[in-house]
């Protein structure tokens, strides 16, 4: 594989985490969200379901529609896992800090490295073994303090996110024919049906002020857009690269709700900062080391 190949899908992974990042930012504007979380995961869930095959339409024409009998049992899998992971992960945000959420999401490279070693049989190497536990002391100095700001429900529905996006990443480099967009397609569509059949046993109102809809339409581009980089560039890098890189969203997310120029003031401890910069380290370790890698052969 070309040593350019690799830096481009580098590059754009590190950028899909750090557009994910916003999704925090996108909660804390809304209005009580801890009150419509079923509501918010379905009009986003629909966003991703029907953006997502605007972008398909505009760039295959109507031969998009055959890309759903080509999904594929990992397919399926795929998008049922990263529809369970948008679902825990509203759930958490929703119920304690960003930044408890955004560590539960620190464990995905630990994850998705052993399922991709059971799958797929990748081995995982030298640096990126050195760049995850670098990644891990980082994490554990940041939850030292963080830990005590959450609730067990948001700490459990974030490591169950977790799980779900490894999963799905792992799918992703099962069958590297699978289209891509189409499992993140019925991703959308799983989350939203999930949460309609919640809202509607739970006799909820479906609906939420504009103000609410309009941010989860948005949160659903977000991720749309990240989504379409991440999932192209998979083939690139074994599922635990992908997942390292990704980590951008933690550092991003925590920083944007702490920014003042956003208002909202999230205000990360010393804890947070020091492992963020642990986590930036491991980042920059692994980028260099694999660039050299590659050209040197």
């Amino acid at each position: 594989m070309s040593k350019n190949k690799v830096s481009s899908a580098m590059f754009f992974v590190l950028l899909a985490g750090l557009i994910w990042s916003f999704g925090p930012l996108v909660v804390r504007n809304m209005d009580n969200a801890e009150l419509v979380p079923w509501q918010y995961s379905l009009i986003r869930g629909l966003a991703i379901f029907l953006i997502l095959n605007l972008y398909l339409f505009l760039v295959e024409g109507t031969k998009f529609i055959n890309n759903y009998n080509k999904i594929g049992t990992s397919g399926l899998i795929g998008g049922i896992s990263l529809g369970v992971a948008n679902i825990t992960f509203i759930l958490s945000l929703t119920t304690t800090s960003a930044a408890v959420t955004l560590l539960m999401l620190g464990a995905l490279p630990f994850i998705a490295a052993i399922i991709a070693y059971i799958v797929l049989n990748e081995k995982i190497s030298k640096t990126t073994l050195i760049a995850i536990t670098i990644a891990a002391a980082g994490i554990i100095f940041m939850c030292f303090d963080s830990i005590q700001t959450g609730t067990l429900f948001g700490l459990v529905n974030g490591l169950i996110s977790s799980l779900g996006f490894a999963i799905f990443t792992v799918t992703l480099r099962y069958k590297k024919n699978t289209p891509k967009l189409t499992t993140v397609s019925i991703a959308g569509l799983f989350a939203a049906g999930v949460s309609l059949l919640v809202l509607i046993f739970n006799d909820s109102n479906i609906f939420m002020t504009l103000k609410n809809t309009s941010l989860s339409s948005l949160h659903g581009f977000i991720v749309c857009s990240a989504l379409i980089l991440y999932s192209a560039k998979s083939k690139y890098l074994p599922a635990a690269d992908l997942t390292l890189l990704s980590l951008t969203e933690i550092l991003g997310g925590i920083f944007w709700v702490w920014l003042p120029l956003f208002g909202i003031n999230e205000v990360p401890s010393y804890n947070t900062i020091v492992g963020g910069l642990i986590i930036t380290l491991a980042i920059i370790f692994y980028g260099l080391n694999t660039r050299r890698y590659f050209f040197r052969y």
